[in-house]
């Protein structure tokens, strides 16, 4: 989800909530401690430079019972990185923290903001020499008068 998508959201929003994959919500009382941009410049495993650019909101259960942040203030707090870090329209990344900080993407399923889960994966795949996932077969499962004769050209 990209930041104008989030504006949009919030500006039609009376409440601003979040909440993981599974359905437990990030506590009402939580923070926005950090919008700003992260950026990244890597080699992947083929060699290949890459560069990468996404907006970070960093979320903090804050323990703060008596202030609950509202769809307005958000807008305010990603106009002001707009104008200040010259932020552009990105994806965004969201940090909350776990057992450790973990980052998530940011979706929404029409009322509430979703943490998803990221994942890993190989951006030069025709490069490192992993091979493709083979088809694997259980001969056992085959029952007799199920399999095919060699002499039939079926195989």
């Amino acid at each position: 989800m990209k930041l104008s998508e989030v504006k949009s959201i919030l500006s039609g929003a009376e409440s601003v909530n979040f909440k993981l994959e599974n359905g437990t919500m990030v506590p009402e009382n939580f923070h926005v401690t950090e919008v700003g941009v992260i950026s990244k410049h890597f080699i992947d495993c083929g060699g290949t430079v890459r560069d990468e650019k996404v907006a970070n909101f960093q979320l903090w259960d804050a323990n703060d019972y008596d202030h609950r942040l509202k769809p307005q203030k958000l807008i305010n707090i990603i106009e002001l990185s707009e104008t200040k870090l010259g932020m552009e329209d990105l994806e965004i990344e969201v940090e909350y923290q776990g057992e450790t900080i973990g980052k998530y993407d940011l979706g929404h399923d029409g009322t509430d903001f979703v943490l998803q889960a990221k994942t890993t994966a190989c951006l030069a795949l025709d490069k490192c020499g992993v091979p493709k996932e083979k088809f694997r077969l259980n001969l056992n499962t085959f029952q007799p008068g199920n399999t095919c004769d060699p002499n039939s050209g079926c195989c």
